[in-house]
């Protein structure tokens, strides 16, 4: 089976079983891999009502055909579980060298069930696989974790692991992959410290056959020639990451400021890319054969905050800067450090925290309750709240449970910018209302990475729209999501995918993608074999949501984007006309205007075997 292995690991942490299962090539390309291998099993096998703590609860590391292929950016991997935080299905996306190094050990999979009684990591030596204590590891930070896993494998082997974070169950605890990349979003890490597994170890010499080797390679590369100055020395991802976009979102008028209370930060020379070039970068690092090399090595020799590592990326900065009020990138990096050695996402602890600054300005939150005097601005109370939240310490314990549960339990729901529970990204929907959109319908709550409409709104790719006009935003949002649920499941990252892979025009027509995919695989995929499989795995997980018992209810916005206008920039006295835009986003998708994919729909995608009662 060309760039599927075909096999699948499953670890019953409880029992200590380990079995390898099979998959058929019909299988593998309905589903294509990643998320969509990982949802099928688990709408087959775990019940979408499951405590996301309980053993019952299924955690599910996938890999895609493409991943370890000399496709351009195929080195991701997914993290596929209910997640903790929002309640729902998550899906979490990581790169590095770990994916690859995944991949060649022969298996497409990890499945993990149940939960081990003490501290174990799992050890995959190629066929060689075993599960080992990990007690001298529990309450270790991510770099001593990891060095200690390989003095006792292999030097060369990669590693996935928690730190304090997720074992602490920090319901935004995510999984940390090569010591500085992250499969953050939604609590992975949480429900990976709940079965108290600590690592993934893995070494691997198996090569990912392809199809037609020679074919490939030549038209990979004749398609990374295309894609411009994103891949060039000179590109603006290359010499600055994504640090390059805080000044463009600052000029729309859409950067997170203050929790959201605006979309422009006066501070923002201060958080640019120059200053952290001109700083603190030691050098750009790509993940596994990456062109665009977006990581940053940097490094921070102020005593206050003085450290070493990778990041930050742009929504770190907008959450941990912006987003508190925050125009010291020393002091930001040092947070981007401290999430990466604790195992926590940098979105949901930035904008938490920035949940509480407000809430502590508006005297609803005593400062005897916090411990300190919590105002926008303050550069040492986001290192302060961060350790704390980790250790699940101080006022900590209640930032580790995310704004949602926070302003809640302070009777102010409204203070916090959530979808389904999770924390929003670094663009303010009231001036880009694709985004909008996105956020409400994803399946994960509050993402960029479900299908990212600010590649059009924002940055011109593939081409510019109006990021307030509502014209063709449910059309686009459908197709975007799609679209990254068809990447997500190839096993590339999206950065170049939504570049490269597809044709020049916004429908996002996957000719490129496709073509690729029948070379890697032998299958005969086609433009609309592709797309019919992102609008599948797209379904599954709606249905998971479903019988989950999340309802239409759910397929909103907070108060803020509904009820309260931007207050300055091309947006000013903009919000987010969801009602507007949702009709016609159910009607494209084939469900019920009660958000209800109907059995048409289901039977036209050939999964009718998962019609709801």
């Amino acid at each position: 089976m060309f760039a599927w292995h075909g096999k699948i690991l499953r670890v019953n942490l409880s029992s200590k079983t380990i079995k390898v299962e099979m998959v058929d090539e019909e299988f593998a390309a309905k589903y294509l891999g990643g998320r969509g291998w990982a949802i099928k099993y688990l709408l087959n096998e775990m019940d979408p009502t499951t405590d996301p703590f309980s053993p019952e609860n299924m955690m599910i590391f996938a890999t895609g055909p493409l991943t370890a292929t000399v496709a351009p950016t195929g080195n991701r991997y997914m993290v596929v579980t209910k997640s903790p935080l929002t309640g729902a299905l998550t899906d979490s996306n990581s790169g590095g060298f770990f994916p690859t190094e995944m991949k060649r050990t022969g298996f497409d999979m990890f499945i993990f069930e149940g939960k081990a009684e003490t501290p174990v990591y799992l050890w995959v030596n190629d066929d060689h696989v075993e599960l080992r204590p990990a007690n001298h590891l529990w309450g270790k930070i991510v770099p001593e974790t990891e060095d200690l896993l390989l003095s006792e494998t292999d030097p060369k082997a990669r590693v996935a692991c928690i730190g304090p974070g997720g074992e602490n169950q920090v319901l935004f605890a995510s999984i940390m992959n090569d010591k500085h990349r992250a499969a953050g979003r939604s609590g992975v890490g949480a429900v990976m410290g709940s079965k108290n597994l600590k690592a993934v170890v893995v070494r691997g010499s198996q090569k990912v056959d392809v199809a037609h080797p020679e074919e490939l390679e030549a038209y990979c590369k004749a398609m990374s020639k295309k894609v411009g100055d994103v891949m060039k020395a000179g590109g603006a991802m290359r010499v600055y990451g994504t640090s390059y976009v805080p000044p463009i979102t600052n000029e729309m008028g859409i950067l997170p400021t203050r929790n959201f209370q605006s979309g422009r930060f006066e501070g923002i020379a201060g958080i640019t890319g120059d200053v952290i070039n001109e700083k603190y970068l030691k050098k750009p690092k790509p993940c596994f054969r990456c062109p665009i090399a977006c990581g940053r090595e940097t490094k921070v020799d102020d005593p206050k905050y003085a450290g070493e590592g990778e990041g930050p990326e742009y929504e770190t900065i907008a959450a941990y800067g912006s987003g508190c009020g925050i125009d010291n990138m020393a002091a930001i990096i040092k947070a981007n450090y401290l999430c990466n050695e604790y195992g926590l996402d940098t979105i949901s602890a930035g904008m938490t925290i920035a949940c509480a600054m407000e809430m502590s300005e508006k005297g609803i939150i005593p400062k005897d309750r916090i411990g300190l005097d919590l105002k926008f601005g303050d550069p040492d109370a986001i290192i302060t709240l961060t350790h704390q939240i980790a250790n699940m310490s101080g006022f900590g314990k209640e930032l580790a449970q995310g704004s949602f549960r926070l302003a809640n339990s302070y009777g102010h729901p409204e203070l916090a910018v959530t979808a389904k529970k999770q924390e929003f990204p670094g663009y303010d929907p009231r001036g880009s209302k694709g985004m909008g959109l996105l956020y409400a319908t994803s399946n994960k709550g509050a993402s960029h990475m479900a299908g990212d409409l600010a590649y059009s709104e924002v940055f011109g790719v593939p081409r510019k729209i109006d990021s307030l006009s509502l014209e063709n935003k449910p059309e686009l949002v459908k197709r975007f999501e799609d679209a990254f649920a068809i990447i997500d499941s190839t096993g590339l990252c999206v950065f170049l995918s939504v570049r490269y892979m597809f044709e020049d025009k916004v429908e996002l027509w996957p000719t490129p993608l496709s073509e690729i995919m029948r070379l890697s695989t032998g299958y005969p995929f086609t433009q609309q074999s592709l797309l019919d499989a992102g609008d599948r795995i797209f379904n599954l997980e709606r249905l998971f949501l479903l019988k989950a018992g999340f309802t239409i209810e759910d397929d909103t916005l907070p108060h803020r984007m509904l009820y309260e206008p931007l207050p300055e920039g091309p947006g000013k006295g903009h919000v987010v006309e969801l009602d507007q835009m949702l009709p016609r986003f159910y009607e494209l998708r084939g469900w019920s205007q009660d958000g209800i994919p109907t059995n048409d729909k289901l039977k036209s995608l050939a999964i009718a075997e998962y019609q709801l009662k």
